[in-house]
């Protein structure tokens, strides 16, 4: 696929998916009305919220320039995508979706958008185990089986991953 392509394809996924979970159904739960929360303890949601955004928009960013594809399942990359965030957890999309789910919680002080910040975890838990892992593991291999095995699904590692065997 062309950069051009993964770049408009991932633009419009990335609209339509962490769009809808992490922005569209938190203001739906919510109408952006915030609580009564202690304000330090609403401002500490900034971080993962902002720090969510980043880490999305880094990842969606590789699977353009380096998997030469997007995240969505109709259109995936060309290459098994193991830099940036990759290099720290398998899943960093999912994470900083839920981590800015988990911002906005503080940030409004809505005890709703913590529950639905688990249930939104729980389901793309799920997706990538019994989904994703699979595809990656029939698409590329052995390649994919050392990086599952070295890189953690959910919790990032302390240092960075390479992969010896590439190279």
């Amino acid at each position: 696929m062309r950069k051009s392509a993964a770049a408009a394809g991932s633009s419009v996924f990335f609209a339509l998916a962490p769009g809808t979970v992490a922005v569209l159904l938190p203001w739906w739960l919510t109408a952006w009305a915030s609580g009564s929360w202690w304000l330090p303890l609403r401002l500490v949601g900034l971080l993962p919220l902002v720090v969510g955004a980043v880490v999305l928009l880094s990842a969606f960013a590789r699977f353009v320039a380096d998997g030469l594809g997007t995240p969505a399942p109709v259109a995936p990359t060309e290459h098994l995508v193991v830099s940036g965030f990759y290099q720290y957890v398998r899943n960093p999309m999912y994470v900083a979706v839920v981590a800015a789910i988990v911002g906005q919680g503080l940030l409004l002080a809505r005890p709703v958008l913590f529950v639905y910040g688990g249930f939104a975890w729980l389901t793309m838990w799920a997706f990538a185990r019994w989904y994703e892992e699979p595809v990656l593991r029939e698409r590329f291999g052995a390649e994919y089986e050392r990086y599952r095995r070295a890189v953690p699904g959910w919790w990032p590692r302390l240092t960075p991953w390479r992969d010896s065997a590439a190279g």
